[in-house]
Protein backbone atom coordinates (compact mmCIF):
# COMPACT_ATOMS: atom_id res chain seq x y z
CA UNK A 1 0.00 0.00 0.00
CA UNK A 2 2.68 2.47 0.89
CA UNK A 3 4.58 1.69 -2.56
CA UNK A 4 0.86 2.26 -3.95
CA UNK A 5 0.53 5.68 -2.66
CA UNK A 6 4.09 6.80 -3.19
CA UNK A 7 5.73 6.16 0.34
CA UNK A 8 9.09 4.89 1.03
CA UNK A 9 7.61 2.14 3.99
CA UNK A 10 3.84 1.88 5.66
CA UNK A 11 5.51 4.09 9.08
CA UNK A 12 4.19 6.68 7.30
CA UNK A 13 0.16 5.65 8.28
CA UNK A 14 1.41 5.84 11.68
CA UNK A 15 2.59 9.36 11.29
CA UNK A 16 -0.44 10.47 9.70
CA UNK A 17 -2.58 9.03 11.84
CA UNK A 18 -0.57 10.55 15.08
CA UNK A 19 -0.26 14.25 13.09
CA UNK A 20 -3.90 13.85 12.34
CA UNK A 21 -5.46 12.88 15.75
CA UNK A 22 -2.77 15.34 18.12
CA UNK A 23 -2.12 18.29 15.42
CA UNK A 24 1.54 17.79 15.74
CA UNK A 25 2.59 19.83 12.48
CA UNK A 26 2.27 23.56 11.05
CA UNK A 27 3.74 25.19 8.79
CA UNK A 28 7.64 26.45 9.08
CA UNK A 29 8.32 24.28 11.90
CA UNK A 30 12.35 22.81 12.44
CA UNK A 31 11.38 18.97 12.79
CA UNK A 32 14.40 16.81 13.82
CA UNK A 33 13.68 13.29 12.65
CA UNK A 34 15.40 10.55 14.39
CA UNK A 35 16.05 6.96 13.08
CA UNK A 36 15.02 8.43 9.85
CA UNK A 37 15.67 6.14 7.15
CA UNK A 38 14.21 5.36 4.71
CA UNK A 39 12.88 8.48 5.10
CA UNK A 40 9.22 8.43 5.22
CA UNK A 41 8.15 10.36 8.25
CA UNK A 42 10.20 12.96 6.95
CA UNK A 43 8.45 12.92 3.86
CA UNK A 44 5.26 12.97 5.05
CA UNK A 45 6.20 16.09 7.03
CA UNK A 46 7.38 17.69 3.79
CA UNK A 47 4.34 16.58 1.85
CA UNK A 48 1.76 17.49 4.09
CA UNK A 49 3.30 20.91 5.30
CA UNK A 50 3.92 21.49 1.45
CA UNK A 51 7.84 22.01 1.91
CA UNK A 52 7.02 24.67 4.59
CA UNK A 53 9.17 22.89 7.06
CA UNK A 54 13.02 22.47 8.35
CA UNK A 55 13.30 19.19 8.08
CA UNK A 56 16.91 17.50 10.15
CA UNK A 57 16.61 13.84 9.37
CA UNK A 58 19.35 11.37 11.29
CA UNK A 59 20.22 7.79 11.27
CA UNK A 60 23.06 5.37 10.99
CA UNK A 61 21.50 3.70 7.53
CA UNK A 62 21.85 6.36 4.19
CA UNK A 63 18.96 7.73 3.38
CA UNK A 64 18.00 9.13 -0.16
CA UNK A 65 17.49 12.47 -0.78
CA UNK A 66 14.16 14.42 0.35
CA UNK A 67 13.12 18.05 -0.74
CA UNK A 68 13.29 20.33 2.35
CA UNK A 69 15.11 17.64 4.11
CA UNK A 70 18.90 17.93 5.45
CA UNK A 71 20.22 14.17 6.14
CA UNK A 72 22.85 13.72 8.46
CA UNK A 73 24.52 10.26 8.60
CA UNK A 74 25.73 8.59 11.72
CA UNK A 75 24.74 7.86 15.26
CA UNK A 76 23.47 11.02 17.13
CA UNK A 77 25.20 10.13 20.34
CA UNK A 78 28.37 10.41 18.41
CA UNK A 79 29.83 13.70 19.75
CA UNK A 80 30.78 14.95 16.03
CA UNK A 81 26.95 13.60 14.53
CA UNK A 82 25.43 15.64 17.48
CA UNK A 83 27.91 18.75 16.54
CA UNK A 84 26.75 19.05 13.29
CA UNK A 85 22.95 18.66 14.17
CA UNK A 86 24.07 21.75 16.52
CA UNK A 87 25.55 23.08 13.97
CA UNK A 88 22.34 22.81 11.46
CA UNK A 89 20.21 24.24 14.00
CA UNK A 90 22.27 27.40 14.17
CA UNK A 91 21.63 28.44 17.72
CA UNK A 92 18.17 27.96 17.35
CA UNK A 93 15.46 25.16 18.25
CA UNK A 94 13.47 22.22 16.70
CA UNK A 95 9.70 22.31 17.34
CA UNK A 96 9.15 19.00 16.80
CA UNK A 97 11.34 16.04 17.52
CA UNK A 98 10.27 12.95 16.21
CA UNK A 99 11.56 9.25 16.56
CA UNK A 100 10.67 6.00 14.73
CA UNK A 101 13.69 4.13 16.56
CA UNK A 102 14.01 0.64 17.14
CA UNK A 103 16.62 -1.72 18.24
CA UNK A 104 17.81 -4.60 15.79
CA UNK A 105 14.91 -7.32 17.55
CA UNK A 106 16.55 -10.77 18.91
CA UNK A 107 13.29 -12.14 19.75
CA UNK A 108 14.44 -12.32 23.34
CA UNK A 109 12.54 -9.96 25.29
CA UNK A 110 14.47 -9.45 28.33
CA UNK A 111 17.05 -7.53 25.84
CA UNK A 112 14.93 -6.32 23.10
CA UNK A 113 12.64 -4.44 26.18
CA UNK A 114 15.90 -2.33 27.46
CA UNK A 115 17.58 -1.58 24.30
CA UNK A 116 14.13 -0.20 23.40
CA UNK A 117 13.82 1.94 26.18
CA UNK A 118 17.31 3.25 26.06
CA UNK A 119 16.74 4.04 22.63
CA UNK A 120 13.73 6.47 23.69
CA UNK A 121 15.94 7.61 26.50
CA UNK A 122 18.27 8.91 24.21
CA UNK A 123 15.38 10.36 21.81
CA UNK A 124 14.15 12.42 24.77
CA UNK A 125 17.60 13.93 26.19
CA UNK A 126 17.99 15.27 22.34
CA UNK A 127 14.46 16.51 22.61
CA UNK A 128 15.55 18.15 25.77
CA UNK A 129 18.30 19.72 24.47
CA UNK A 130 16.39 20.90 20.86
CA UNK A 131 13.08 21.77 21.56
CA UNK A 132 11.86 25.39 22.33
CA UNK A 133 8.82 26.53 24.79
CA UNK A 134 5.95 24.77 23.28
CA UNK A 135 7.77 22.31 20.78
CA UNK A 136 6.74 18.15 20.62
CA UNK A 137 8.21 14.92 20.74
CA UNK A 138 6.70 11.74 19.17
CA UNK A 139 8.76 8.66 19.92
CA UNK A 140 8.38 4.67 19.33
CA UNK A 141 7.92 2.90 22.62
CA UNK A 142 7.30 -1.44 23.29
CA UNK A 143 4.96 -1.97 26.42
CA UNK A 144 6.99 -3.70 28.99
CA UNK A 145 9.50 -3.22 31.45
CA UNK A 146 10.49 1.03 31.71
CA UNK A 147 7.63 2.31 29.72
CA UNK A 148 5.33 3.55 32.23
CA UNK A 149 8.32 5.48 34.29
CA UNK A 150 9.07 6.74 30.97
CA UNK A 151 6.09 8.05 30.34
CA UNK A 152 5.87 9.86 34.36
CA UNK A 153 9.43 10.98 33.62
CA UNK A 154 8.17 12.81 29.70
CA UNK A 155 5.36 14.53 31.95
CA UNK A 156 7.96 16.20 34.20
CA UNK A 157 9.06 18.22 30.96
CA UNK A 158 5.55 18.51 29.16
CA UNK A 159 2.30 20.08 29.53
CA UNK A 160 0.83 16.84 28.08
CA UNK A 161 1.44 13.39 27.51
CA UNK A 162 -0.07 10.34 26.08
CA UNK A 163 0.42 6.91 24.92
CA UNK A 164 -1.03 6.22 21.12
CA UNK A 165 -1.44 3.30 19.82
CA UNK A 166 -1.70 4.08 15.98
CA UNK A 167 -4.23 2.00 13.79
CA UNK A 168 -1.40 1.28 11.21
CA UNK A 169 0.63 -0.31 14.01
CA UNK A 170 -0.27 -4.36 14.09
CA UNK A 171 -2.52 -5.73 16.26
CA UNK A 172 -0.11 -7.60 17.93
CA UNK A 173 2.65 -5.78 18.36
CA UNK A 174 3.70 -4.45 21.97
CA UNK A 175 4.17 -1.29 20.11
CA UNK A 176 2.47 2.67 20.85
CA UNK A 177 3.70 5.91 20.40
CA UNK A 178 4.19 8.65 22.93
CA UNK A 179 3.02 11.72 21.88
CA UNK A 180 4.11 14.80 24.19
CA UNK A 181 3.33 18.23 23.27
CA UNK A 182 4.14 21.86 25.20
CA UNK A 183 7.46 21.58 25.79
CA UNK A 184 8.26 23.44 29.32
CA UNK A 185 11.83 24.47 29.28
Amino acid sequence: MARRDGWRSRAVYKLEQIATKESILRPDITCIDLGAAPGSWSQYVTERLKGRARIIALDVLPMDSLPSVEFIQGDFTDDDVLAKLFNSLGGSHADLVMSDMAPNITGTKAVDQPRSMYLAELALDLARKTLGPKGNFVCKLFQGEGTDAFIADARQSFGKVKAFKPKASRADSSEIYLVARNYQL
